[in-house]
Parts: structure tokens; C-alpha cells; sequence
């Protein structure tokens, strides 16, 4: 492998965006403005840590307890080549590793683009899809706007999206230096500036590499 992905984060365990628990990569860049995007710090295509996909691939495989992984950013589709080659890496020693990603475009507009974009999209199971629109904000599962639809691609996940479509949520963790993250997916608009204003009264500061909505 000698591809490199752009890689903005990484979390080893999560349970709030998608299906049991899974660890998650968010990459760097995204050619989408979307107005209220909670993790503007990943829009740049500047950013970021340029890690090999072997790195990271082995990085995935070492993880105990964990049902696959999710893809997000950023727009993950503008890395497609690395991380099919990614999602490749791992299965050849996990099997039966799972994968979802978002993705700011419509999965039509996906399955329309080019080569790289359809290998990835032919190696995910679960695709939550469309840009974030402020104004259709709502508490959804594993989403933060109504126009945005979780797209099945095999029927892995088929039992998980047979419940309520009311289970938005987030995880807040403190690192061992005292930083804070967050990861999910916030149940109105305006989570990080009011959550930044009550972490600050008790003296925490949220680290900017450290927002993420998705």
C-alpha cells in the first residue's frame, strides 16, 4: 500500500454514529460549504496529518471490540482511492469489519462519479448522504438534518435501521492531558457554542482539532 490519507482524527471507540461500536476516521477537506457545519476546521484541504493507509489500516485491525468503522469529515468521498484501499487493507485481515460513511453528496451524484468514488461506495455498507441544511435540523438517527437519508448498500445493517428514527446523541470524553472531544451528532442547533460557554465556566477548553458533529 503507498497511498496516504489526509486524516483530521481518529477515535478508537464510539457508539453514536452508526451501528454498535465502531471506531471512526475523520479525514481533511471538503469542497462542500455547508452553512452551520459544526467542523469548519476540516473544510480545509491544508489541514490535517498526512498518514499512510497501511498506518492506519493497521491501526484499525489492532482494535478489539469494535463492529467496523465510520468514515466522515470532511467530505470522505474527496479521499475515495485511499480509503477503498483502506477499507481493503483491513478486510484482508477482518472479514467481516463493517463500514459506513458520509458523505455531503447525494448518493446518486456518487454513483455517477468517477471510478474511485464507486469503489468506494461499492465497499460500504451503510451511507448517510446530503449536505447539512440548518434550517431541516433535527434529532435523527445517526444525522443532523432531515434531507439527509441512511442508505443501506448490503443488508448488514438492515436490523439497526428498523427503530426509532429519534436517537440523536454525542459522547464527550476527556483526554489524559485534560483535553476534551466530542463526537455525534448534537440534538439542536447552536450545541458547540453552548456547550464551549458551559465546559469554559468550569474551566475546560474545546480544543479545536477536537469538534466534530459527524
Amino acid at each position: 500500500m503507498t497511498g496516504l490519507l489526509s486524516v483530521a482524527r481518529t477515535l478508537d471507540r464510539c457508539t453514536v454514529l452508526g451501528p454498535g461500536t465502531r471506531a471512526v476516521v475523520w479525514v481533511q477537506g471538503c469542497p462542500l460549504r455547508c452553512r452551520g457545519c459544526v467542523a469548519a476546521e476540516t473544510l480545509p484541504f491544508d489541514g490535517g496529518t498526512a498518514r499512510p493507509v497501511a498506518e492506519v489500516a493497521g491501526w484499525l485491525c489492532g482494535l478489539d471490540g469494535i463492529e467496523g468503522v465510520t468514515l466522515s469529515g470532511g467530505e470522505p468521498f474527496s479521499q475515495a482511492r485511499a480509503l477503498a484501499e483502506l477499507l481493503d487493507a483491513v478486510r484482508a485481515e477482518r472479514p467481516d469489519f463493517g463500514a459506513m460513511a458520509y458523505s455531503g453528496f447525494r448518493h446518486e451524484a456518487l454513483r455517477r462519479g468517477g471510478p474511485d468514488r464507486r469503489a468506494l461506495l461499492a465497499r460500504l455498507d451503510l451511507l448517510v448522504d446530503g449536505p447539512y441544511v440548518a434550517a431541516r435540523h433535527g434529532s435523527l438517527h445517526w444525522r443532523g438534518s432531515a434531507n439527509q437519508r441512511l442508505i443501506p448498500l448490503t443488508d448488514r445493517y438492515a436490523h439497526a435501521l428498523a427503530g426509532p428514527d429519534t436517537t440523536a446523541g454525542i459522547e464527550l470524553s476527556v483526554g489524559p492531558d485534560g483535553s476534551v472531544s466530542w463526537a455525534g451528532v448534537p440534538p439542536a442547533p447552536g450545541f458547540r457554542e453552548g456547550l464551549e460557554d458551559r465546559l469554559a465556566a468550569r474551566g475546560f477548553v474545546l480544543h479545536t482539532e477536537a469538534r466534530r458533529e459527524r
